[in-house]
């Protein structure tokens, strides 16, 4: 293995890349190595590393762009930095060294004839952290696809290497149940044949992605690709065919799904590109029928959207919910927010958000689903937000929230509230 010693110094910032694409071997060896390197400052995005929070040393500093995965594990014992970014940021925040990145640890696939390897379906923000990182260090695996749109990295490029020949790592997000379906169906009377959608991950997900089967002729423009697309894909659903840009293949950043998926990716009519063109305003921007799809923890009676902590734990992530949202609500067709009508017992909708932390701004939704309805928000003043809003919260919490409107705003009705679909 190789011995990180003999490349870094204390205080030395390194990176590595996230989800399936994390190169656990180096990673290992690195947190193995690290109180004898001295204090590091780390970066990853999604880990699905359970031993983080017992191996990082209590020197080191853990950084990222949000809670996601196993490092909520360390949001919970204060030792995570989260940098409260746009995901279209890090391109930037790399270029200018203000997220470690003296070192970088990628996942790639094995080199080519012309001794170029491939990073896979870790495009994402690696490709463009490489650009500005002195020292890279890989793990070429056998069973690293070598995808279309990644960028090639000469062989000689690396400080070192060490192979291996081990599945991706698999998603295990939990199963779509009864409400994540309810949800998804209302969602998909959103997207009309022909958008380009842009949906987040997880069991809410895959549900809405599901919910698409019946629709033609849909776009794909997103940051990670779920095994959802695929089946899509298959159905002959997904073909890109209208979109107005990357028109006849899906775009995204990296993949997230089964050994099927990571299987068949490379014949599958995606391109995988870096963080700088699947985030970027000027690319979301062509997207005229752009839906975006994203997910929430709260929201608040006027629209405002929490969807990094709950009850004091980072466990989300601002991500690309923002340059999404932004994009389909300005340029696009329409800017979607779903969630669950409750979590832990208590209602989803809410007054003013628990947190404090607003995600993304209510002039940013243009439309908030629970599985009790939709609530239409574009072009509404906030007396009738209120209303609509009230009106998709858990019936069980619907008094309460109006008691609390009334009791703010006494002139306030809510003659909205007899149908479930406002």
């Amino acid at each position: 293995m190789i011995d990180f010693g003999e490349h870094l110094s204390p205080g030395a910032g390194v990176w590595w890349s996230q989800a399936a694409a994390e190169p656990r071997p180096l990673v290992d060896a690195l947190l193995e190595q690290a109180p004898q390197l001295g204090p590091l400052r780390l970066f990853t995005g999604l880990s699905w590393n359970d031993q983080l929070a017992a191996a990082i040393s209590p020197s080191d500093t853990m950084v990222s762009y949000g809670g996601l995965g196993s490092l909520r594990h360390l949001g919970a014992t204060d030792q995570l930095d989260v940098v409260p970014c746009h995901y279209s940021a890090l391109p930037r925040m790399f270029a200018e060294h203000r997220l470690p990145a003296d070192a970088g640890l990628v996942q790639v696939s094995p080199p080519d004839e012309h001794g170029m390897c491939s990073l896979g379906i870790g495009v994402d923000y690696v490709a463009d952290a490489v650009d500005h990182t002195r020292l890279l260090f890989a793990e070429i695996n056998e069973q690293m696809p070598a995808v279309p749109g990644s960028p090639r990295i000469a062989l000689s490029r690396f400080t070192a290497t060490t192979t291996t020949d081990r599945p991706l790592q698999e998603e295990s997000s939990r199963p779509a149940g009864e409400v994540d379906r309810a949800i998804a169906a209302n969602i998909a009377t959103l997207v009309d044949d022909g958008d380009t959608v842009q949906v987040g991950i997880g069991s809410t997900g895959a549900a809405v992605l599901d919910a698409l089967s019946g629709h033609s002729d849909l776009g794909i423009h997103t940051g990670m690709i779920p095994e959802g697309v695929m089946t899509l894909i298959d159905k002959g659903v997904v073909t890109g065919a209208r979109k107005q840009i990357d028109a006849g293949v899906s775009v995204a950043g990296t993949a997230l799904g089964s050994a099927e998926l990571y299987r068949r990716v490379a014949d599958l009519p995606l391109l995988f590109r870096p963080t700088s063109y699947t985030h970027a305003p000027q690319v979301l921007s062509q997207l005229t029928t752009l839906v975006a799809v994203n997910f929430a923890i709260e929201v608040d009676l006027t629209g405002q959207v929490g969807a990094e902590v709950s009850q004091g734990t980072y466990l989300g992530a601002v991500g690309g919910q923002v340059d999404f949202a932004r994009a389909a609500a300005l340029t696009g067709k329409r800017s979607i927010i779903a969630l669950r009508s409750t979590m832990r017992g208590r209602s989803s909708i809410k007054f003013g958000l628990d947190e404090g932390v607003v995600t993304t701004a209510r002039a940013d939704v243009d439309c908030v689903v629970t599985e009790y309805g939709i609530a239409h928000l574009r072009g509404q003043p906030l007396a009738e937000r209120r209303r609509r809003l009230i009106a998709v919260a858990a019936p069980q919490f619907r008094d309460d929230l109006q008691r609390s409107v009334k009791a703010a705003f006494p002139s306030l009705s809510f003659p909205s509230l007899k149908g479930t679909h406002t």
